[in-house]
């Protein structure tokens, strides 16, 4: 990815160091480098060698110890394996540090909520990757869609080895999960959900049901063993059906308010709308960085993350909860231990 030139800033920029040199961690940085509003000040990483060719690529920031690097940042990214999360966001808020932290905000609720203390507490941004938030698809959707009745939501991947250290609940389903509570804005109330580990030793493919308190209805599945990629979301509303494809990155709706006339179909209007220029991850780095330089709201916050990960552990209970009905019926044999 090359680094486009950076005009010069209108005003002061933000010190941004980044923990986790990853295939995330990587993106993270050069989004940094490229922005007229943030400074690159550093990589950490335990490979010290990835760190150090990150910063390389990214204009030649250096590799630092975590130490180091939360002492010269004002911010730092988490973008490290998910069972770090929570210990590099805590040492980064002690210290005074802003944080974009990647999806899963942690591991348990209860870290998510000491995260949430914590931010409050030193008066900290605390801001979770849930990029799909800030994708051109989830403005036009919710633009669109206002009272959806019932959501369906589909990502599917070929296998890689990258992500396999937690589910594809947790992995894939989470960027639904958070999209489909921010589109409906209702209490859960109920989640029916399926799942296998196939290729890894957690769930590689899992469905849910969720039912929210409004009444509103939402199916998602998730695989990361499938033979294509497919990033897919259809609402069902009185205001008329929408389909959003976030890979072809093009939006239809049928409906009565928007768009040409279908002919003989009784009124019905059909809406198409496609984006070929949205950077998603520089749309999430500039509101961090309104939010830390302007004061401006975090537009997903740490209550955002906590509620996203609530309910990707919904999830992952109700399908153990699936498993041991289906043990005790014979459908499938018990596991080991």
């Amino acid at each position: 990815m090359p680094i486009p030139k950076r005009p010069d800033p209108d005003g002061p920029r933000l010190r941004i160091g980044i923990a986790g040199a990853g295939h995330f961690g990587r993106f993270h940085a050069l989004k940094v480098a490229a922005s007229a509003r943030s400074e690159l000040v550093g990589v950490h990483d335990p490979d010290h060698k990835r760190a150090a060719a990150v910063g390389r690529e990214a204009g030649g920031a250096p590799a630092l110890d975590l130490d180091a690097l939360i002492g010269c940042c004002d911010a730092l990214i988490v973008a490290a394996p998910a069972e770090a999360h929570f210990a590099l966001a805590e040492a980064a808020l002690r210290a005074g540090r802003h944080v974009l932290i990647e999806k899963p905000i942690a591991s348990s609720l209860d870290q998510a909520d000491r995260l949430i203390a914590l931010a409050a507490e030193t008066g900290r941004v605390l801001q979770v990757g849930h990029l799909l938030r800030y994708s051109a698809e989830h403005a036009a959707i919710t633009r669109r869609i206002t009272r959806p009745l019932y959501i369906e939501a589909t990502r599917i991947a070929p296998f890689k080895p990258r992500g396999t250290d937690v589910s594809v609940i947790l992995d894939l389903m989470i960027h639904d999960l958070d999209l489909v509570l921010a589109i409906v804005d209702s209490p859960i109330e109920s989640v029916d959900a399926l799942g296998a580990a196939v290729s890894s030793a957690h769930e590689d493919i899992a469905n849910a049901r969720v039912r929210f308190a409004n009444g509103c209805v939402a199916t998602i599945t998730a695989s990361r063993i499938s033979l294509k990629t497919e990033r897919r979301m259809r609402l069902f509303s009185e205001e008329g059906y929408l389909s959003a494809d976030f890979v072809a990155r093009e939006l239809t709706m049928i409906g009565r308010e928007r768009g040409l006339p279908l002919p003989g179909t009784g009124g019905f209007r059909r809406e198409a709308v496609s984006w070929q220029d949205h950077d998603t991850l520089a749309a999430e780095h500039a509101a961090f960085c309104a939010s830390c330089l302007d004061g401006a709201p975090v537009a997903v916050d740490a209550v955002a993350g906590r509620r996203a990960l609530a309910a990707a552990l919904a999830v992952t209970d109700g399908i153990a909860e699936s498993r041991r009905r289906m043990e005790l019926s014979g459908l499938i044999a018990a596991l080991p231990g």
